[in-house]
């Protein structure tokens, strides 16, 4: 099992900036990529960043050049983190983070909104 808590989420005006970070804890050694993902009203929960162990980060097309996920691995806990810059209206939704083991663990999610 693994638990994931999540926070930074708000209301920024747009061309504003904000930051998500989630802890990741209890059997972080079985986790092999984490992400993060997005769900806007009336639509599908879409991939926006993720990182395999040891890999590149992959962006969603939409946010390439604006967001930075980055990854640190403590002893306990591992802290993933989403560098939101340059924020559209567009990119209005619930964040959540996500760990992949043999199963799919989510974050809460955090609501972040971008007024126009």
């Amino acid at each position: 099992q693994v638990q994931l808590v999540e926070s930074g989420g708000g209301l920024v005006q747009a061309g504003g900036s904000l930051r998500l970070s989630c802890a990741a804890s209890g059997s972080i050694s079985s986790i092999n990529a984490v992400g993060w993902y997005r769900q806007a009203p009336g639509k599908q929960r879409e991939l926006v960043a993720e990182m395999a162990n040891g890999g590149r980060p992959i962006y969603t097309d939409s946010v390439k050049g604006r967001f930075t996920i980055s990854r640190d691995n403590g002893e306990n806990t591992v802290y993933l983190y989403l560098q939101m810059n340059s924020l559209k209206p567009e990119d209005t939704a619930v964040y959540y983070c996500n760990a992949q083991t043999l199963y799919a663990f989510w974050g809460q999610g955090t609501q972040v909104t971008v007024s126009s």
